[in-house]
């Protein structure tokens, strides 16, 4: 991982979505390989339960930055506390249909062991960026989108984990920025809008 690319990198903005939203891309360095930290969203939840995340959420009228907003979030879902934060840079905006605009983070992290927020995460999952870049592990299907033409849907499948979505396209962004990993040029599958997510 080369941490000169994401801190020189300079990330587009957008304002398109009346909803304003931040994530940490969490960065462990351990001895042996460095790792990212996500969260996996309680099945009680409304909005894609039981999904993989990066810890992050809506921004609220007290968070002055969407840099609060991101470390704020990540202290109610995993109790890091935003002193033990270190951002490093910041990727492209990213607009969900839901009419989010969300600001990805990349921060390091410490290395200890972090408490779920039952009320939100059910899991907390530490994963190897070695794995998060074995070809091996990826997939990709493109499909129908209601707002463009099409969508090209990422899924990272790692310890029994699947990382797919929108937190899947910002890992896609974080891996061809901060490491040699580029995104095949071609999918693994062309779906019909409506067909069952394998996951």
């Amino acid at each position: 991982m080369d941490w000169n690319r994401v801190v020189s990198y300079e990330a587009t903005s957008d304002d398109s979505g009346s909803r304003q939203a931040a994530v940490l891309v969490p960065v462990i360095t351990r001895p042996d390989d460095v790792s990212l930290l996500f969260t996996k969203r309680a099945d009680h939840l409304g909005q894609h339960a039981g999904q993989m995340s990066f810890p992050g959420g809506g921004r609220e009228p007290q968070d002055e930055t969407l840099a609060e907003t991101a470390t704020r979030e990540a202290y109610e879902e995993i109790g890091l506390h935003p002193s033990e934060v270190e951002i490093v840079g910041r990727l492209d905006d990213y607009p969900t249909i839901s009419n989010y605009s969300v600001r990805p983070f990349v921060a390091r992290i410490p290395d200890r062991e972090y408490t779920p927020n039952e009320g939100e995460v059910a899991e907390i999952a530490i994963l190897a960026l070695s794995d998060l870049t074995d070809l091996d592990n990826y997939e990709s299907e493109r499909r129908d989108h209601p707002s463009r033409s099409y969508a090209r849907i990422h899924f990272f499948r790692v310890d029994g984990y699947t990382v797919w979505g929108a937190t899947g396209r910002m890992l896609v962004d974080f891996l061809e920025i901060a490491t040699d990993w580029r995104m095949p040029e071609e999918v693994d599958r062309v779906v019909d809008p409506d067909a069952e997510y394998p996951v």
